[in-house]
């Protein structure tokens, strides 16, 4: 992988445990997403004139910009639901797992091959993701409802990621985020909505806070996402960059550290060795 390219993951997987932190701290996670999508949907508007880019040449990936809103929504479903129901640290790494999708789907369907070092890099990548996350008395299976939510979150990741990978041969990524979010923005207020009748979240913040819990996430994740797109753009490789993502699962661990006091240090150290070993690989050798 281009040092470039790798470059641009790796900061993406840098913000991206940022706004997941925020959205589990918010109180009302549906909330959170909706306006997440908002927000998105209105970022990429203001840069799709800013840079000229042509926003009806999405009709050309029709197809692909379906299959992406198809997986962003199992994604997004997904996710929502195992925040509210599981241990994010738990459940993290089956929701990043997406590599192992991409790969079997890429082999069985889509004639993709790969060299022995980048499907080495790969393993070490998740299995380091894995074993970092992993905390004694958690069983998975305890709670099938919720693996399956982190299951379906992980396999909308590896269906928008090959979507998207595929719209970048052709699109500007804020074209590809503008129409994918807009489209997404009312399947999240139907939920929403929904879910009102029968629930209501009581939160006593100030409305500015809230806002900012709101908006924030947001801008956070457009950039994320935004560098994705860029590194598909330039010729990354759609498993490759999506295993070069797992680089987020040690911040989050720090972040968990910091704000849940989590401990097993020496462990984890090891598991990010794993993990970061894994990374190299893929951008060495791959």
């Amino acid at each position: 992988m281009d040092l470039s390219i790798a470059s641009m993951v790796l900061v993406s997987a840098f913000i991206h445990p940022f706004w997941n932190l925020f959205l589990k701290k918010e109180p009302d996670t549906l909330l959170g997403y909706l306006g997440l999508t908002i927000v998105l949907a209105g970022i990429a508007i203001v840069h799709i004139f800013a840079a000229g880019s042509d926003i009806w040449s999405i009709s050309a990936v029709i197809p692909l910009l379906f299959l992406s809103w198809c997986g962003q929504i199992l994604y997004g479903t997904g996710l929502i639901a195992t925040l509210r129901r599981g241990d994010l640290s738990a459940y993290y790494p089956i929701i990043r797992a997406s590599p192992v999708f991409i790969v079997i789907t890429g082999v069985l369907f889509l004639g993709y091959s790969y060299s022995w070092y980048v499907l080495l890099g790969m393993a070490m990548a998740l299995a380091g993701g894995f074993l970092l996350l992993y905390r004694r008395g958690t069983h998975f299976l305890e709670d099938p409802k919720t693996l399956g939510f982190a299951l379906l979150a992980m396999s909308g990741t590896g269906i928008y990621s090959i979507a998207d990978a595929k719209m970048m041969q052709t699109l500007d990524p804020q074209v590809q985020l503008f129409w994918v979010e807009l489209f997404l923005i009312p399947i999240y207020l139907i939920l929403y909505l929904r879910r009102q009748t029968h629930t209501r979240y009581e939160d006593g913040r100030p409305m500015i806070t809230r806002a900012a819990m709101l908006v924030v996430p947001g801008i956070m994740a457009y950039c994320s996402y935004y560098l994705i797109l860029m590194a598909f753009q330039m010729g990354g490789e759609v498993a490759a960059v999506t295993s070069v993502r797992q680089a987020s699962i040690p911040i989050s661990v720090l972040l968990g550290g910091f704000f849940l006091r989590e401990g097993a240090i020496m462990r984890r150290m090891i598991a990010a060795s794993l993990l970061a070993a894994g990374i190299v690989i893929i951008i060495t050798i791959g």
